[in-house]
């Protein structure tokens, strides 16, 4: 007989319902009270596991900072330079957000969250210490994190879009080229990585970045569960 640690199970069971809602049907539309009813959950019960819808969105945004990574380390293996990398993700951000308004709802949501921008800011930091170390050697700590600070807000003003707002290119083209002077990147360098991500098929970039980490989320939540079942089996 398998015994299974329902807690456990149950909260792995909501992140993978939370994930599915949220990246399929969007985070805003999305209702505490709708995730219960196909969990036949109570809300006092759900709200053990994860105080606020927050609380879950959070779980999602450190799984994107997980597949952050990884897609670094991919683009790596293709050829691109740790700056080009982290170029292409702001280019391929926006124009998922552009094409796709769930897309857009998760990613504006994430970022309007304190919760959220702890662990995007934390994580962002380290990677920027990482890739911009070279040229900014004396930078402690505590710059790379003023620094991310003001690289944030610039993220959220690139995927914020109204009616009057700026094509993409020129969204994009921007705020790369601030974020890069902030991280003290020459001209010529910062010139040259922008032209060449601008360069690309961005719109199909952003539609595969989305539907790759759509299913990376899938997978991630499958495999803990699965994890779970295989790992209470192996001691049951």
């Amino acid at each position: 007989m398998i015994r299974v640690d329902r807690k456990e199970l149950t909260r792995s069971e909501i992140v993978r319902l939370a994930a599915n809602c949220f990246l399929n049907d969007g985070y805003t539309k999305t209702t505490v009270h709708s995730m219960c009813k196909k969990l036949n959950m109570s809300p006092g019960n759900m709200t053990f596991y994860f105080p606020t819808k927050e609380h879950m969105l959070a779980e999602l945004v450190e799984m994107l900072c997980k597949y952050q990574w990884k897609r670094m380390e991919e683009e790596a293996q293709e050829g691109y330079s740790s700056i080009m990398a982290i170029c292409l993700e702001l280019l391929t951000i926006a124009s998922a957000c552009e094409a796709d308004e769930v897309a857009k709802d998760f990613f504006l949501s994430a970022y309007r969250s304190e919760l959220c921008m702890d662990l995007i800011r934390k994580n962002d930091r380290e990677r920027a210490k990482e890739v911009f170390q070279e040229y900014c050697p004396d930078w402690t700590d505590d710059y790379f994190a003023e620094a991310e600070a003001l690289v944030s807000g610039i993220e959220y003003a690139t995927l914020f879009t109204t009616s009057d707002s700026a094509p993409l290119e020129i969204r994009v083209g921007g705020a790369l080229k601030t974020i890069l002077s902030i991280y003290n990147i020459p001209k010529e360098v910062r010139d040259e990585k922008i032209r060449k991500v601008l360069a690309m098929n961005y719109q199909a970039l952003g539609m595969n970045t989305l539907k790759k980490f759509r299913e990376y989320v899938d997978q991630t939540t499958e495999q803990a569960i699965f994890d779970l079942l295989k790992r209470k089996q192996a001691t049951g």
